[in-house]
């Protein structure tokens, strides 16, 4: 018994020093670990503000030759015409019915498929469902564009026969088909989430089903679905092929889906593709609309945050 606690003393500093350097070289492995993830989750802030400098620093450019009260309030749009005007209404109103055309399309048939996909179908079938729907986020955009213009627009043409070939009503319904995987897919998650002790609760009163899901779990679910709704809003005024294609890219201040327009983002592609000097002020032109999208987007982002957080709280 002597000889093993004399061992023991004896063992113990060596032992504790092992210990000791285990613990030095895990607390310096867990650091770099950490440090790797602090820079792989800022890297997406430095990204963001590193676009949102260079579209200032590009616009600076644009306003000093233009006043921002002539972009904003001007409704002409011809900054590669000899009389250029540079009045950003037009792109803007074309992105705003094209995205509002889509949202009309995309929301109701999203929800209602979320809900399905969350409270009426069965397990199986809605594991087959559901990466089927959302394989129509997979498709490329420019197959969307000639989709919406060889098929949607001489269908619609059967309807409206004074509905020429270039249109943002074929444009925005296109587009809404596209982005219905995002209020699906997102929905029916936060569906999903739902406490079952609500929906139990719900039924024992004698709710029916159809009122569950659309008294108790919607409501509940509705930050998660608010998510989506403003996911999809920005997904749908980013789109560009499908506007390039179908729309005709002809910046024109109208309200008329039914009319050609072009968006902010095709204008920037059609400049992109052009040969205009770097330097000159065309080109610097789409930082401008750039800009103005991003802000768009920002505010829609910020005004989702909002809501989310007010139903958050409610619920």
């Amino acid at each position: 018994m002597i000889k093993t606690l004399a061992f023991q003393r004896e063992s113990s500093p060596a032992c504790f020093g092992e210990v000791g350097a285990h613990r030095q070289r895990r607390r310096i492995k867990e650091w770099i670990i950490g440090r790797g993830l602090f820079l792989a989750a800022a890297s997406s802030v430095l990204v963001t503000i590193g676009i949102v400098g260079v579209l200032i620093y590009e616009s600076a450019a644009f306003f000093r030759h233009v006043s921002l009260r002539e972009f904003l309030t001007e409704r002409q749009w011809t900054p590669l015409f000899a009389d250029a005007r540079y009045g950003i209404l037009p792109l803007v109103a074309g992105t705003l019915v094209t995205t509002f055309v889509a949202l009309l399309v995309a929301i109701p048939i999203g929800t209602i498929s979320a809900l399905w996909l969350s409270e009426y179908a069965h397990r199986r079938l809605r594991e087959i469902i559901k990466p089927a729907i959302e394989l129509l986020s997979a498709i490329p955009t420019v197959v969307f564009g000639y989709f919406a213009l060889l098929f949607v627009t001489p269908l619609l043409q059967r309807v409206m026969p004074d509905l020429p070939g270039f249109n943002m009503l074929s444009a925005g319904i296109v587009i809404g088909i596209m982005v219905v995987p995002y209020v699906t897919s997102l929905g029916e998650e936060a569906m999903r989430f739902v406490p079952l002790a609500l929906r139990e609760g719900a039924y024992a009163l004698g709710a029916t089903r159809i009122q569950v899901a659309w008294r108790i779990v919607f409501p509940a679910a509705l930050s998660g679905i608010t998510a989506s709704y403003i996911l999809t809003i920005s997904r749908a005024l980013g789109e560009t092929m499908i506007v390039a294609v179908a729309a005709g890219m002809q910046p024109s201040f109208t309200l008329d889906p039914t009319k050609p327009a072009a968006t902010i983002t095709a204008y920037i592609v059609q400049v992109s593709l052009g040969d205009l000097p770097h330097n000159s002020i065309g080109y610097q032109s789409i930082f401008a609309a750039g800009l103005t999208l991003m802000a768009m987007t920002l505010s829609l982002n910020v005004l989702g945050y909002i809501i989310q957080r007010r139903y958050r709280e409610v619920y």
